[in-house]
């Protein structure tokens, strides 16, 4: 049980029937009145992001969420199959839970496969990747003082905007949570 005083982002929570994690809190001490938390939750299953507040003293059970490495293989239709590096033992999760999170990574990669009572709801990829340029615009020397970027397409099929100066064939080092271009390496 965490109470909602110690609440800090990412904890998450089972309330109301749910399983939430906590993005934003905000500790509130009105002139006239009790305190309260304000939080925003974000809702672990079905991604929807709700709003509450609690009394500091009110107690919620925290929810255990098991982050496992997995070895991502391939995809099939609508399935995508990931194995368990220490046992071999492979799954098969929809493209529902996995949504964009594989729009950076290659076969062959490790992510980390999240569920709640055995039950998958979705996959982390690795924060950082490094890709070859498969097609842009051919660059040019000395385009570097503008800041201006192009489109680029890697080797996953995924578009990134990077600098004038990135050509065909380069590999580039891309953060999956924004899908910004880093460094080329």
């Amino acid at each position: 049980m965490i109470s909602a005083g110690d609440f800090r982002n990412g904890v998450t929570i089972e309330y109301e029937g749910n399983v939430y994690q906590i993005i934003e809190f905000q500790h509130v001490k009105p002139g006239k009145g009790a305190a309260f938390v304000r939080t925003k939750l974000k809702n672990i299953i079905s991604g929807g992001v709700v709003e509450k507040t609690f009394r500091p003293t009110e107690k919620c059970p925290t929810a255990r969420i098991d982050r496992k490495d997995m070895q991502y293989l391939y995809s099939d239709g609508d399935l995508y199959y990931f194995m368990d590096t220490e046992n071999f033992e492979q799954i098969a999760i929809n493209k529902d839970n996995v949504g964009d999170a594989l729009k950076f990574v290659k076969e062959n990669d490790m992510c980390k496969v999240c569920s709640y009572n055995g039950n998958v709801f979705s996959v982390e990829p690795p924060m950082f990747v490094e890709l070859v340029v498969t097609d842009t615009e051919p660059g040019f020397k000395g385009d570097t003082a503008t800041g201006a970027t192009k489109p680029a397409v890697v080797e996953t099929g995924a578009t990134v905007a990077v600098p004038l100066f990135v050509n065909q064939d380069d590999v580039i080092k891309i953060d999956t949570r924004t899908g910004e271009y880093l460094s080329r390496v």
